[in-house]
């Protein structure tokens, strides 16, 4: 049944402390009782249309955090330990819970940071919350941001046109653009550019982070420290989670988010959670093409139907096989296709080894580097030179936002190492973390080395399926920095990101070995000084050893069937 809808605008929701929210509410036009949906958003609720999910028979309730758009109060920033986040979220349920037409059963749903508060809101456990989708959100603000490092361009963006913004209204600061669509404007018609390249960040000027300003140069003198630690909270929580997130987007960190939830979970919290993993960007659910690549009619899902369908389980007992669904939903990429599994890792994921070798320099696709099953007989290596006021940069999507892309615009550059196996004869599956050993030295005492997995087809588009990184100052944790002695060989493990590509006959294996991704990561600055603090930049001469006692390679967490090569 579909219902009418009716909007209540900014109802006030009253916090313990006397603050007041404000809710706008969607009635379905019907006597109920009706269970309760609620998301809490920074984001302004006006920007929010929640008649859907009225429309399918539920109370649905969109709230300002505190000191957001209408709602009254002071807004702190994930940056802090504490944000009171997980009390208002109480709060907030329990008000959702006695609206009138109610019939007490709450969900909350949500991605991004709307999913970070509803963790913190989980964790103290109302009693009127039964289930909820908390998506693509990182355990660690550590996963979100990098081992060690800072994300400039996901950052500004996110600060100048959707936060900073906010901040400059409600302090009715002049000058500036009080509104996204100026923000963005202002942002994209120059300004980037500057603060993009801008050094160090810990002296940004205040316009770019306003009030959160203290916050953020406190979080840069110690990066390693994570505000965040939502796998802790998982202990408390005690509800199940439908969790929907990309290959693209933050699904590394979320993966361990969903692994956290599994282990620490309570009852139906471990038990009952769902994860889909599919082969978008953040937040882009209905997409199937993403810049040049197609994932083809089965890659988009419906967020809001399969939402739908987890709450009208939980919350009103209606069964339309969401029982009979599988604990995680994987897209293969490259099979373009989805498969159901019982968990995450694949217990059956078998070691598969690629070591790097080269006939010739392997600088470029071009160059003489290989991949292969069996270790080089001679030890070698590759040279290149990582110049960070001349980086690689990234190859992003609208508004800064990572996507699958094709690696091909990079073909020239000699500070890219390239290994790639010959063309498959059978399927190769990879699903879960690759993980790359690299022996390698440096001229200075900290750099970065970025490897990045490749699926090169035979027409030569090369699209990235996974990458990770190291900061050589935290190769033993971010606990424990320590510098390396220039010239001196050091072995580093990088794992990267979670994945599942099925490598079809006729394609190449292909890892890229580099030393910067701008502005997805920071530019190491190649010097012994504090990164987010000194401006200046060095070149470094970089090495790559393979053969010999250097057995620089690849681990890839292989999926056995048949036929494959």
């Amino acid at each position: 049944m579909k219902y009418e809808v009716t909007v209540q605008r900014d109802l006030a929701v009253p916090m313990r402390d006397g603050v007041s929210l404000r809710a706008d509410l969607y009635r379905p036009e019907a006597e109920g009782p009706f269970p309760v949906l609620v998301q809490r958003t920074p984001y302004d609720k006006r920007r929010q249309d929640l008649r859907r999910y009225a429309e399918a028979g539920y109370l649905a309730v969109c709230v300002d955090l505190r000191g957001r758009h209408a709602s009254d109060g002071q807004w702190r920033s994930f940056l802090r330990h504490e944000t009171g986040e997980g009390e208002d979220g109480y709060d907030t349920i329990e008000w959702a819970a006695q609206l009138p037409g109610s019939n007490g059963k709450v969900g909350t749903f949500g991605g991004s940071y709307d999913a970070w508060v509803q963790w913190k809101a989980a964790a103290t456990r109302p009693p009127s919350l039964v289930a909820m989708s908390a998506q693509t959100i990182p355990a660690h603000m550590t996963d979100l941001e990098g081992p060690g490092t800072i994300r400039p361009g996901k950052r500004l963006h996110w600060w100048v046109t959707k936060m900073s913004a906010e901040l400059r209204r409600r302090a009715n600061r002049p000058g500036f653009q009080h509104r996204e669509e100026g923000e963005r404007r202002w942002l994209y018609g120059g300004e980037a550019g500057k603060w993009l390249y801008f050094l160090p960040w810990s002296e940004l000027p205040q316009n770019v982070f306003e009030d959160e300003t203290d916050a953020m140069q406190a979080w840069l003198k110690a990066p390693h420290v994570d505000p965040w630690k939502l796998d802790e909270d998982c202990r408390e929580v005690t509800v199940p989670n439908l969790d929907i997130v990309g290959w693209y987007d933050h699904a590394n960190g979320d993966l361990g988010m969903f692994r956290a939830l599994m282990r620490e979970g309570w009852g139906p919290a471990r038990e009952g959670s769902r994860l889909i993993v599919g082969p978008w960007a953040h937040g882009r659910w209905d997409g199937r093409v993403f810049g040049e690549i197609d994932f083809g009619p089965e890659a988009p899902i419906d967020a809001v139907a399969t939402e739908l369908s987890w709450f009208d389980y939980h919350l009103k007992g209606i069964d339309a096989g969401e029982s009979e669904r599988a604990r995680v939903r994987l897209f293969v990429m490259g099979d373009n296709r989805w498969r159901d599994e019982s968990q995450w890792p694949l217990e059956r994921a078998q070691e598969r080894l690629l070591y790097l070798s080269a006939n010739g320099p392997a600088n470029t696709p071009a160059g003489g580097g290989t991949l292969a099953g069996e270790p080089p007989d001679d030890q070698g290596s590759d040279h290149y030179r990582f110049d960070p006021r001349d980086p690689v940069l990234a190859l992003f999507g609208p508004d800064l936002i990572s996507i699958a892309t094709d690696q091909r615009p990079h073909a020239h550059r000699a500070d890219i190492l390239v290994y790639q196996s010959e063309p498959l004869k059978g399927r190769v599956e990879v699903t879960g973390n690759p993980v790359v050993t690299l022996f390698a030295s440096s001229s200075a005492p900290d750099t970065d080395f970025f490897a990045r997995l490749i699926d090169v087809a035979p027409d030569g588009l090369a699209r990235d399926v996974a990458t990770g990184m190291v900061r050589a100052r935290y190769r033993h944790g971010l606990d424990r920095p320590e510098l390396i002695t220039p010239g001196e060989v050091v072995e580093y493990t990088i794992r990267l990101g979670a994945t599942s590509n099925a490598f079809l006959p006729g394609h190449r294996i292909r890892l890229d070995i580099t030393s910067s991704h701008f502005p997805a990561y920071d530019r190491n600055h190649n010097t012994a000084a504090d990164q987010n603090t000194d401006a200046t930049l060095v070149t470094a001469d970089q090495v790559i050893y393979h053969g010999g006692g250097y057995l620089s390679r690849v681990s890839l967490p292989w999926i056995p069937t048949e036929g494959d090569g």
